[in-house]
């Protein structure tokens, strides 16, 4: 089962910023420039994490996860912008196979 995440990162170095912005934007909705909205099994969580570990420096960067809640649910509901955001987030509907 897929959770939304809410995914917000500070990246000290300009070089490790833009691969983590290219990195996020691969798993990810870009709300603003550096948060985003994901859709993550446990499973894609790992993985994101395996490839940001090594980009990182933890003594300089700074990188927050807020699991929501599952898809469909309140992750879907709980975000809100005042003003107009970077780029809406796109309606989601559940296929039932």
């Amino acid at each position: 089962m897929r959770n939304v995440h809410l995914i917000a990162y500070d990246i000290a170095d300009p070089k490790r910023l833009r691969r983590v912005h290219k990195t996020m934007k691969g798993h990810g909705t870009p709300l603003q420039y550096s948060v985003f909205r994901c859709e993550l099994s446990p499973i894609e969580l790992h993985q994101l994490k395996e490839i940001l570990w090594p980009i990182l420096n933890f003594s300089e960067d700074r990188i927050m996860l807020v699991d929501l809640g599952p898809t469909g649910g309140r992750g879907d509901n709980c975000i809100v912008f005042w003003g107009e955001p970077h780029t809406k987030p796109k309606p989601h509907t559940a296929t039932i196979i």
